[in-house]
């Protein structure tokens, strides 16, 4: 029946070709078919064909396996957009590489992918399509998923999840109430970050430069009634954790750090003549206290109406208040530094003199104190104010080795030795600090202190597509959480979209109208959804059980699978994704729900794939190339191979046409290699590989075994996958160099084994050409659970090798030395090459540039 073709209906798949033929009667012509003979390279044909296999063989479903390693791999799951596009594609092959290069070492390798379906953006499409955001989340969804399984990335399928389902918000408003029991969620009035165009609350971080993270829209400032989760209070420990964070970029953990903005100083009071009251500033430069010219108050600070009252001043200041109480935290404290004289004085606390108050826009009153003392000359920000408004400049530091500085044209903010400072003059700035502080808190009027710019997580939004938050407001109880056994709290789906301002929610009285849970009474239910980034704060968790209805996960698979241990995503979630992510996680760990408290153990930032016109792709710039455009062109297969070869994944490139056709040619060469020696590779491959050609073997070998060598290090340690892709093509090269230099190729152990390692190592990258000429090989097992190559290093201990030999910078020969081998060896070696001899002949030796090991130029004259 082999040679049958009338019975190639009955064969098993993996006997079949692309085009029904049965391969086994293929494979026993092939040895002998010339280049002609070979059948095209048709990967929109190949493609599908081992995506459906991989499928029906459930190859890429795991479980737990204690006997095994285990390698939790993950990207950051993507917002429901609809459409992938090329840079996109970067991304999911870069993981996809990792993943099935840690399976072929022998890892359990857990890789699942899901959808951050809740957001703005599909409410914006309810609004101007008029279509349900759930429909549209669902639809694409769906395409994405259709999209994700083209590439051909080995995800767990089975695990898949939706943010925006049911099943999964059941569990994020079940983590909510958690978070209140441990006394973390807690609601009072605040100000807030209102977006005027989105008609919702931003979060600080979500705010940053006074405008809509998403939209760009300028923010204004609300008072408003809100969910907060206490960040703070785990504030000293995300910073501590960074430090137990190697497998992290520098420049994330910078970044945290400075947003998490641990400073430690002292607090301390400045008396007001005739009033009761003090008011407190905070500083981290008490060194600088004799230099004190003014202070500076935000525009709320609770004694301004009693400092102002009845002053010739108090119009002019409220005035100033008016102009700038609009503006959001963050833009007054990024915006041009103002401020008018409240006409008010306080009394330094060391040296008695009256201190002019001032109202200004960037100091905010919910970091440290909402006051700051002013010192001109030893503060940027305090210099210029001062030079504006023509206060005083009073220096009391100066430079180690020189008493007489005086601060004129810019302010000395080093540290250094103090001056006009009573009994401190002659202290260095570390001295007086610990001295000057001892000496406030002796008297009673200062503490030290440490303050934080990290605020409270505000996680109200006032709009539909979010998780409901799980609370009722009853007139007898206030506010009553909902039971867990309530649980989920659904979204209607019959809530009207509109576009105007406010929840849509409040608009639905089936589901504002309920009962509470405590007294029975009538209550109203929250009609706030949580921010959406709830949601991926804990989804790399529910990966673990993605179907479990009786809890968030299993511990025992928390237990085995949990941390993270590479977690791959852009820069741009630094502050927000990434920190509250590590905040839910500690809490967990709190709770005793997850081992250890840092949730992804190492963390890679990819960057960019640019559109040709070499600025990031969108849409709205109409740069945008879509996946399937591109495997309709050139198989999906090329495009990952161009995508991992364009550059270090970590920075941007642009998006080349001829680079990709460039990969599709690379794939045709392979293809018809393989083919060509279809009929060795099918033979099993001899232990050691002995030598036929001699040193011809010995030195492909080394090009083979270093070439593993290079590979398994790239993409274990260092995630280089473009020089990967160099050392795969350089192997090919080798290769050919090889088959069109001996006609016995096929008879060679070291070529046979070259070309067996060519198709494991372009398995991670291209994982269906590779899979397809594995087969045709009359392999039976997947190649991607074949175990990796292992580099052997007597191979890679060469008795000789390869030195280059040129006159004048051309190229004149080839000859071998021992490895070491000094210049005047290597020079009388090369002296009887008779094509370099005739260069030589008759002229003059002016120098000679020898690079061990590698080359000899002869420079003549």
């Amino acid at each position: 029946m082999r040679g049958c073709l009338g019975a190639r209906r009955n064969l098993p798949r993996r006997f079949v070709d692309v085009k029904g033929l049965p391969i086994r009667s293929w494979y026993n012509s092939v040895e002998h078919m010339s280049e002609a003979h070979i059948p095209p390279y048709e990967p929109q044909a190949i493609e599908p064909k081992w995506q459906r296999i991989w499928e029906e063989r459930r190859q890429n479903e795991i479980g737990e396996d204690p006997a095994r390693p285990k390698f939790y791999l993950l990207e950051m799951l993507p917002y429901a957009s609809g459409d992938l596009h090329v840079g996109h594609a970067r991304n999911y092959t870069l993981g996809d590489v990792v993943g099935r290069f840690r399976r072929m070492r022998g890892a359990n390798v857990m890789h699942p992918m899901g959808f951050d379906a809740f957001g703005l953006p599909a409410e914006a499409a309810a609004i101007q399509h008029g279509t349900h955001p759930q429909d549209w989340t669902e639809s694409n969804i769906a395409n994405m998923i259709r999209q994700l399984r083209r590439l051909g990335v080995a995800y767990d399928w089975t695990r898949v999840i939706d943010t925006s389902a049911p099943e999964y918000y059941r569990w994020t408003q079940w983590l909510f109430l958690l978070m209140y029991r441990r006394g973390l969620a807690y609601k009072k009035e605040a100000p807030v970050n209102w977006c005027p165009k989105d008609q919702t609350i931003l979060a600080n971080e979500q705010a940053e430069g006074g405008v809509c993270w998403r939209c760009g829209t300028r923010v204004e400032q609300r008072l408003v009634n809100q969910w907060f989760f206490r960040t703070t209070d785990y504030a000293d420990r995300l910073l501590e954790g960074l430090d137990r964070l190697p497998g992290w970029p520098e420049r994330i953990k910078t970044m945290q750090r400075n947003w998490i903005g641990r400073s430690e100083g002292v607090t301390f009071s400045f008396e007001i003549p005739g009033a009761t009251e003090t008011i407190s500033t905070f500083t981290t430069r008490l060194d600088t206290v004799y230099g004190v010219t003014f202070i500076a108050i935000a525009i709320d600070h609770p004694l301004l109406e009693q400092l102002i009252a009845g002053k010739p001043e108090e119009a002019k200041v409220r005035e100033f208040i008016a102009g700038v109480a609009d503006k959001t935290e963050l833009e007054r404290t990024q915006m041009e530094k103002l401020g008018v004289f409240s006409g008010a004085h306080a009394k330094h606390p060391l040296t008695g003199e009256r201190v002019p108050i001032w109202v200004t826009n960037y100091v905010i009153s919910s970091y440290g104190t909402g006051a700051v003392m002013g010192v001109p000359a030893h503060d940027e920000r305090d210099f210029d104010f001062a030079r504006k408004h023509r206060l005083d400049i009073a220096t009391v530091v100066t430079p180690p080795g020189d008493p007489g500085f005086v601060v004129h044209d810019a302010p000395y903010i080093d540290d250094g030795v103090l001056v006009n400072s009573a009994e401190f003059d002659g202290l260095t700035s570390e001295q007086a600090r610990s001295t000057i502080a001892e000496e406030l808190i002796e008297r009673g009027i200062g503490e030290t202190t440490v303050n934080y710019k990290l605020r409270d997580w505000l996680i109200s939004r006032q709009r539909y597509w979010g998780a409901p938050i799980p609370f009722v407001n009853c007139p007898n109880d206030g506010l009553v959480p909902v039971p867990e056994d309530q649980l989920p709290v659904l979204l209607p789906y019959d809530a009207p979209f509109t576009g105007a301002q406010g929840s849509p929610l409040d608009n639905v009285p089936s589901f504002v109208n309920t009962t509470c849970p405590q007294c029975g009474g009538p209550a109203k239910r929250e009609t706030d959804t949580m921010d959406t980034f709830m949601c991926s704060s804990w989804y790399f968790l529910r990966y673990l059980n993605a179907h479990d209805d009786k809890a968030p996960w299993e511990q025992e698979a928390a237990w085995y699978w949990a941390p993270v241990d590479h977690y791959i995503g852009g820069a741009e979630h630094a502050v927000m994704h990434l920190m509250y992510a590590r905040f839910f996680y500690k809490v967990l760990n709190d709770a005793g729900m997850v081992p250890k408290d840092e949730p992804f153990t190492r963390l890679f930032n990819q960057g960019f794939v640019l559109g040709e016109n070499h600025e990031k792709m969108s849409k709205s710039r109409g740069n945008v190339i879509g996946i399937d455009e591109t495997a309709d062109r050139y198989g999906v297969d090329a495009l990952r191979l161009f995508e991992m070869s364009a550059g270090p994944p970590g920075t941007d490139y642009p998006w080349s046409t001829t680079g990709i056709a460039g990969a599709t040619r690379a794939l045709n060469r392979i293809w018809r290699l393989t083919l060509r020696h279809a009929e060795a590779l099918r033979r099993p491959p001899k232990a050691g590989a002995a030598s036929s050609n001699g040193s011809a073997d010995a030195e492909l070998r080394y090009g083979v075994h270093s070439k593993i060598k290079q590979v398994t290090e790239e993409i274990g340690d260092r995630m280089h996958m473009n020089t990967c892709v160099s050392a795969i093509m350089t192997l090919l090269n080798d290769l050919e160099a090889y088959a069109a230099s001996h006609d016995d190729a096929s008879a060679s152990p070291a070529f046979v084994e070259g070309l067996r390692t060519l198709l494991l190592i372009l398995a991670p990258f291209a994982p269906h050409i590779a899979e397809e000429l594995w087969e045709r090989m009359g392999q039976v097992r997947s190649i991607h659970l074949e175990a990796w190559p292992a580099y052997d290093e007597a191979a890679l201990s060469r008795t000789v090798i390869p030195f280059v030999i040129q006159v004048n910078g051309k190229h004149r020969g080839t000859i071998e030395a021992a490895p070491g081998s000094s210049e005047d060896a290597v020079f009388e070696k090369a002296r009887a090459v008779a094509t370099v001899n005739a260069q030589l002949d008759g002229k003059t030796i002016r120098k000679r540039i020898f690079v061990p090991d590698r080359l000899l130029n002869i420079v003549v004259g």
